[in-house]
């Protein structure tokens, strides 16, 4: 685990060759086909020798949740286990991982009209509104759900509306264990300034790469907007605005570039929360030897267990 350019990639494929593993992806973006340069997705070589569970599996216009996440995770870390091999899961989208851990509420499904009444609402008086009513009933959701994210605020409210409790009161017990001894890796530069300047250097390598052109085919489809959870992913969201006019390309990768730094802060506060989490440095070098080191001692006191 670790925030986004902390090296995570390279660190799974090093185990990789190194360990009985195989890796699945734990990355809300990776999951799209068509979206490679702004996700900083494996390229096909190296994809091809090290194959990544959960990449390139749906299309952008499709949504993916957490709980269909944990479903598929559960199926194959089950696999990957009968075939003698140990689940290496690797990403840096934290609810997932929290949600393959601890599981996840059951929710009521989908009221068409419930959302049909407060997509009329939203229509009729606005985000804000939406938002300050959400502050109301649930504080909780409301402080984590950005006023400018209409899919999740609906889908908070219309939890209430369906259940008549909160989507915090729905998800904050569980009794699912992960059926696995889990051994949290946590990679990240202890010096926050790398971190930045990691995160400016990928956006350049990004530009250069093509990233623009990327997106340009994923606005010519037609049938992609910004409303998706594809497009609203971080740094597309950004260039997806720049080529519809509101912005330029310098202003386009510098709001992108602050909000991949206001994600990598907030998976490192979540990450911080991780008491059972064994931190390495990625600043300076990347700790291949050492975690190496770590993950065989720990596999062999299991086994003289």
């Amino acid at each position: 685990m670790g925030p986004t350019a902390a090296g995570k990639t390279d660190l799974a494929i090093f185990l990789a060759q190194n360990l009985p593993v195989e890796i699945i992806s734990v990355d809300s973006a990776l999951i799209y086909k068509q979206m490679d340069i702004g996700t900083a997705k494996p390229d096909a070589e190296t994809l091809e020798q090290f194959p990544h569970h959960l990449v390139d599996i749906i299309d952008p216009k499709d949504a993916y949740s957490a709980g269909r996440f944990r479903q598929d995770a559960l199926a194959l870390m089950a696999e990957i286990t009968r075939r003698g091999k140990i689940p290496l899961l690797v990403g840096g989208t934290m609810l997932y991982f929290k949600t393959l851990q601890y599981g996840i509420a059951e929710l009521p499904e989908a009221d068409a009209e419930v959302r049909s009444k407060l997509e009329k609402e939203l229509h009729d008086f606005g985000l804000s509104h939406l938002h300050q009513r959400l502050s109301e009933i649930d504080p909780v959701s409301a402080k984590r759900i950005h006023i400018n994210d209409p899919q999740r605020l609906l889908r908070a409210l219309e939890v209430y509306e369906i259940s008549g409790k909160s989507l915090t009161e729905l998800t904050e017990h569980s009794d699912f264990l992960l059926p696995y001894r889990v051994i949290k890796i946590i990679l990240a530069p202890f010096d926050r300034k790398i971190l930045h300047k990691r995160i400016s250097e990928r956006y350049q390598k990004m530009m250069r790469a093509g990233f623009t052109d990327e997106v340009k085919k994923l606005h010519a489809r037609g049938d992609l907007h910004p409303g998706l959870p594809s497009i609203r992913a971080v740094g597309y969201r950004q260039a997806w605005s720049y080529l519809c006019g509101e912005y330029d390309e310098s202003t386009f990768i510098d709001k992108a570039v602050i909000a991949t730094r206001q994600m990598a802060k907030r998976q490192l506060t979540w990450l911080r929360a991780q008491n059972d989490g064994v931190w390495f440095d990625s600043g300076k070098d990347l700790p291949k030897e050492p975690v190496l080191g770590f993950v065989r001692s720990v596999l062999s006191e299991s086994d003289n267990a």
